[in-house]
Parts: structure tokens; sequence; C-alpha cells
């Protein structure tokens, strides 16, 4: 199971970046492998992103030296996303078919974990997102039509979309892990602007539904030194507690954003005033 270990980087650092040494530090570029569990872990905050696509056999989510624990969620808990064909979960022989854009809060202390595709002609497509974890709460399963779904935008700001809230207070408890997914309605391509930060967490950003020859342009950066990385499907992004965190495509897209770190307060946000961004 290969991982990739990025190490945090200073925003004074970054502001030095060309757009190779952005695209190593913030950019996960390979996410779904057949048959393999893909993961990068990152130490801000010390999440770790990544996905699995089992195809021709099932997959087991094994624990790495980057960890240094004896199962992968001996002190993390765990989201996971399907944005493929129909699947499926054992968690401690436990089975929970997750179907697409259906998500699944796996419990800390959990010590098996198998990811299955129904159909090796259409595999699931499972994202996952960690966080470190200090109890052990309940593992759940949301479906996409039971998530919090709040209508946002304006066609006028070419950014309706619908926001859905799988992973957050009221609805799974977690012990930092928030998680949902938004969807643009045709014709929109911007997300989250005006832009914000939010320095008690990090957050991480999946783009899909987008077509081979479309992108999303992701804004990131301190709000007066921002920069930008060019994003394909299916491709994610790390962004620090002191970076905003917004796109604009070249047609609507999706993304699954997921967060960890102090609090789990979706409204926690410092916003940023368009007049500030250079």
């Amino acid at each position: 199971m290969p991982i990739d270990v990025r190490q945090a980087s200073h925003p004074q650092a970054a502001r030095h970046f060309d757009t190779a040494a952005l695209r190593a530090h913030f950019l996960i570029e390979s996410l779904f492998l057949a048959d393999q569990v893909n993961l990068t872990y990152s130490h801000v905050d010390r999440i770790v992103v990544g996905g699995a696509m089992p195809v021709a056999r099932p997959l087991t989510l094994e624990t790495h030296k980057a960890l240094g624990q004896p199962t992968f969620l001996a002190r993390r808990e765990l989201g996971v996303c399907n944005i493929g064909g129909p699947g499926r979960v054992i968690c401690d022989g436990e089975t929970f078919p997750l179907n697409l854009r259906d998500m699944l809060y796996i419990a800390m202390g959990t010590t098996d974990v198998v990811f299955h595709s129904d159909d090796p002609q259409n595999p699931a497509r499972f994202y996952l997102f960690s966080t470190p974890a200090h109890a052990r709460h309940q593992t759940v399963l949301v479906r996409e039509v039971d998530a919090n779904a709040l209508e946002l935008g304006s066609q006028d700001q070419a950014n309706t979309r619908t926001l859905r809230q799988y992973i957050i207070p009221g609805r799974v408890d977690s012990c930092q892990l928030v998680m949902g997914l938004t969807t643009l309605k045709p014709g929109n391509i911007w997300n989250t602007m005006p832009s914000h930060v939010h320095d008690r967490r990090c957050e991480a950003y999946l783009y899909f539904d987008l077509k081979d020859d479309a992108r999303v342009f992701h804004l990131m950066g301190e709000p007066a030194e921002t920069r930008h990385l060019v994003v394909a499907n299916e491709q994610a992004i790390i962004s620090p507690p002191w970076s905003i965190h917004s796109g604009c495509g070249t047609a609507a897209y999706s993304f699954i954003w997921a967060m960890g770190g102090d609090n789990q307060d979706f409204t926690d946000m410092d916003m940023v005033p368009m007049g500030a961004l250079r």
C-alpha cells in the first residue's frame, strides 16, 4: 500500500514556490489506481487523503510506518465517499453498501476495513479522508438523500450549487472529522467565492465530475499572496489553514470537502473581502 508523505509548508516559503513546487506540496494528482489503496500522508494536521479502487479483488486498508500504529484506525477515524460504481465496505465483519455519493464514517479502533466493487466493469471509487482521533464513536453510513442539503449561490454570480453535509455534528459524531460534497448546477463555475480561511483547521478538496478536457483553477495561498493550481478530474488539493480555497472551472463540477483541526464548527470562517485579495 503506497503512501506519499508530505511535509507542512510555511506560508512565507510557499510564496516563493514555482508551479512544480506548488503541485508537489499541495496537489495529489493520482488517487484511483486499479486494485490499489493509494494514500498521501500530510503533516498539515496529520491528515491522510487517498483512494481505493477494487477491480479484480477486494482491497484491505493496511497500516504503514508513517502512522506508527499496529492498525490504520488504532488512533484515527476515517471518512469514505464512493464516486464510482456500486460497492461495499466491510468493517470488522459488518457490511455497508455504498452507492454513488454515499458516505461512510468509520470509527477509531476498527481493525479490519475491506473495500469491494459490485461490478468490475464499473468499479467503485472510494475516496478516503482520515484524521487523528481520541475517542471511539459509532460507524455510520449516510446516503446522499439523507445528507443535510443547502441550496447556495446565484446564477448572476455563476455559483448556484447544492452543498450536502454528511459527517457533521448533529448528524454523525466524530472527534474532529467534518466532510461533505458540493455540486455546481450546469452553467455555474465558481465555488467558495468570496473566499475565506479558517486558521483552526485544514481542508482537502477532491474535484470530480469533470470531463477529460475540463479543468478547475484552484485558488490558494495567503489572501494577499494568492496562487493557483490547475486541477483535472479526480485530483485532490491539500489546503493548509493559512490558505484560501476557492475554485473556478471551465465547466460545472463537484467536489468533496473534508476538514480536520481544532473545532467542527462549519461556520467558523474568517471571510476575506474581495478587495483584500491580491
